[in-house]
């Protein structure tokens, strides 16, 4: 399935889906492995625990973020296409990137763990049937389908890989390494 055959969009996903290449969901998580393998992790360490304004995460703390929305979605598409009838809950992003302890772990090993974690998740959704591909659940912002989650999580990784680009790249340039 391409992203553009996605119908109807998710509400609010939508801006993570439309930053996916308009190709086939599996090849969509690849290309998600290969950006995430192409990644400047050099200059991501050297911004150590810094963020780009106070109350902003570090570079560290997104990464954890992608770690943890990929396994928290990996689940959502694991139960619509096990036919969970359930509402699943939602979770705040700010709570677990408070209670994470990111910026303890280095640049490497998160990356790491991220791409560890994307292979699962391109085995997973390999393992499904386009009849499950199709199937949908009840998210907190309402429903969608497992394909569409598919293409979230790729999205999402190219959403903060904008933001790390735009807003903490310049950090080094500049030599303005502020803290939180």
């Amino acid at each position: 399935m391409l992203r553009s055959q996605l119908s109807p969009m998710p509400e609010y996903f939508d801006r993570y889906i439309l930053k996916t290449d308009d190709v086939e969901l599996l090849e969509a998580i690849r290309i998600s492995i290969a950006e995430l393998d192409m990644a400047p992790v050099g200059k991501w360490t050297a911004l150590g625990d810094r963020a780009y304004a106070p109350g902003k995460w570090s570079v560290k703390e997104i990464l954890q973020h992608l770690i943890d929305t990929e396994r928290i979605f990996c689940y959502r598409a694991l139960a619509f296409a096990r036919k969970e009838s359930v509402r699943l809950p939602s979770y705040s992003e700010d709570e677990y990137g408070a209670a994470s302890d990111a910026n303890r772990r280095s640049a490497e090993e998160l990356v790491a763990e991220l791409r560890t974690l994307h292979h699962s998740t391109l085995q997973l959704f390999s393992s499904f049937t386009p009849e499950m591909l199709a199937r949908s659940g009840m998210g907190f912002k309402g429903p969608y389908t497992v394909a569409s989650v598919g293409f979230i999580l790729p999205g999402h990784q190219r959403w903060h890989f904008g933001i790390i680009n735009e807003r903490y790249m310049p950090l080094l340039e500049n030599n303005d390494l502020r803290g939180r």
